[in-house]
């Protein structure tokens, strides 16, 4: 599915995006050693199981970016201008290897551009579960999305 034009969204849209994903350890290990997060409750088993999770957590910025990830192909793909910020951003429950997340979006603002009469502004709210139903990542983000040509 393309992405869809500012003029395409409607305040209180719900979308429940078909993709789900399982993380992996090697997700976990490789993103948190790419991101130079070398906190060893990401990358070392024996220092995680002697904490109170008993495991590795999974990298929450490696959480964050898969929840938004997984919204782009029902929302942004092709018609974003770019993303002009992430706030309320919350990881209420951990995530562990072998959990599955799926995302689900809600439009809770629109408003036109100040400065741009090709964009408008539109505030997503972003959550994902695991396949427990619990949450594991909010967040509210604001993207810049063109206008239709017509």
């Amino acid at each position: 599915m393309a992405g869809l034009y500012f003029e395409d969204f409607e305040i209180g849209r719900i979308f429940d995006h078909p993709w789900s994903r399982t993380v992996t350890e090697t997700d976990n290990v490789l993103f948190s050693c790419l991101t130079l997060n070398v906190q060893p409750l990401h990358i070392d088993a024996e220092f995680a199981g002697k904490t109170e999770f008993g495991k590795p957590l999974v990298n929450s910025l490696f959480t964050l970016g898969l929840l938004i990830g997984m919204t782009v192909n029902d929302t942004t793909i092709g018609t974003t201008i770019g993303n002009l910020g992430m706030s309320e951003v919350t990881f209420p429950n951990p995530v562990f290897h072998g959990d599955t997340i799926r995302a689900r979006t809600t439009v809770l603002t629109l408003r036109e551009s100040r400065s741009r009469p090709n964009a408008g502004l539109v505030e997503f709210e972003h959550i994902a579960t695991k396949q427990t139903g619990e949450t594991v990542c909010r967040c509210v983000r604001t993207a810049m999305m063109r206008r239709s040509a017509a």
